[in-house]
């Protein structure tokens, strides 16, 4: 069989308050037409569906647009909630999604609850063990939930995970594409720069030996960058559809379609999505920046490595209509800082004038406007 597994959409996120929903859009559309060349069985999205736990109105008609859309390719859909998703309102969906034939798990309930089968329409027959991201504080909780009896709350995060995901697969067997899908960090994955911090540290790290051998792929979500990890499986990050930020910059925004059968290892490869909009940082003085080879598509960030002055940040923003972040090159900023100097007893002029030294704007016109600023303040408060 053939899976298209993605992961971590973050639907309605912005790039310093731009929208990025019609990129978005361009980019489900280049999937569900992946799926559809590539004769997909099954697609998994391995949580963090929306970019906040209270997404627009506009963004959850974009993702249930883009669910039903791939559920039309005639291929099945099993989807999970990730650490960025409210997932007891995404089970609340669970009916809607049940009725557009899709497998929807938001939130935790019994373990079987958590096992979706299915057959292809060539009769090869596959389960999946779903599991939606679980907190820390959560994880004793699932395992009562599993009946796995008292787990003990001395017991680590990766203590309880093995016992979940122990429970979903021990029926696993060798005439089955045995499949697991969860929204965590193994250990080893390589962090890609916009998820949530607090989630991929050491505390959340499980071992890829929580994998059985028995189960044919394991389909993950949480780190953004696509890759492999060594265990007793196959396990993959098939990284985001999109770079959510500057730290993504060198990311290539793609799709997994893995090929799988029983008893036969799986086959991963990666397919780019080039409707997603590249990130791109450019760095050099105005004169350099005006000669720099820059993606016309691509979301900026510019940092302008000379002195601060008055209108500097405009002329590069009419250089660069798509930079979203404008900098004064921090290494510049750094250098020749001196200790402050005494301030008691000095006019405001003077203050102001040594804070612009201090921080390499030294601009007559700034200090002109304001010794006229300030005067026209006092006047005002005389004239009170």
């Amino acid at each position: 069989m053939r899976i298209l597994h993605t992961s971590d959409w973050h639907v309605g996120v912005t790039m310093k308050g731009r929208s990025r929903l019609d990129e978005q859009r361009a980019v489900f559309k280049q999937m569900v037409d992946i799926a559809r060349d590539e004769a997909v069985d099954l697609v998994i999205v391995a949580g963090d569906l929306f970019d906040t736990a209270s997404p627009s109105a506009e963004s959850q008609r974009l993702l249930f647009s883009a669910l039903s859309a791939l559920r039309g390719t005639g291929a099945e859909v099993v989807v999970i909630a990730g650490n960025h998703d409210n997932g007891k309102a995404l089970e609340a969906l669970r009916h809607w999604a049940h009725a557009a034939g899709i497998h929807l798990r938001g939130s935790l309930g019994k373990a079987a609850d958590h096992l979706v089968t299915g057959e292809t329409e060539g009769g090869e027959r596959w389960r999946c063990a779903a599991l939606p991201f679980i907190a820390q504080r959560h994880a004793v909780r699932a395992a009562e939930l599993f009946e796995l009896g008292a787990a003990g709350a001395e017991a680590n995060y990766a203590d309880h995970l093995r016992r979940l995901v122990a429970a979903l697969t021990q029926d696993f067997t060798a005439d089955t594409v045995n499949l697991f899908t969860g929204h965590l960090t193994v250990v080893g994955g390589k962090v890609g720069g916009g998820e949530r911090e607090v989630h991929t540290v050491a505390d959340y790290a499980v071992p890829a030996a929580i994998f059985p051998p028995t189960t044919s792929y394991v389909a993950l979500g949480h780190l953004h960058k696509a890759q492999s990890i060594v265990g007793p499986c196959p396990i993959r990050y098939s990284g985001g559809p999109l770079a959510v930020d500057f730290g993504e910059e060198d990311h290539t925004p793609s799709v997994a379609i893995v090929d799988v059968a029983p008893g036969v290892p799986a086959r991963a490869r990666t397919v780019p999505l080039t409707a997603a909009v590249p990130l791109q940082t450019v760095r050099g003085t105005l004169e350099q920046l005006a000669k720099a080879k820059v993606d016309e598509r691509a979301w900026l960030r510019v940092f302008v490595t000379e002195p601060a002055r008055a209108g500097l940040r405009g002329e590069v923003a009419d250089l660069f209509p798509r930079a979203v972040q404008i900098h004064i090159d921090p290494v510049m900023r750094a250098s020749d800082v001196k200790p402050r100097e005494r301030r008691s007893g000095r006019s405001p002029g003077d203050l102001f004038a040594a804070y612009l030294t201090e921080h390499q704007h030294d601009d007559p016109a700034v200090t002109k406007l304001f010794a006229q600023l300030y005067e026209d303040t006092q006047t005002v408060a005389e004239e009170a």
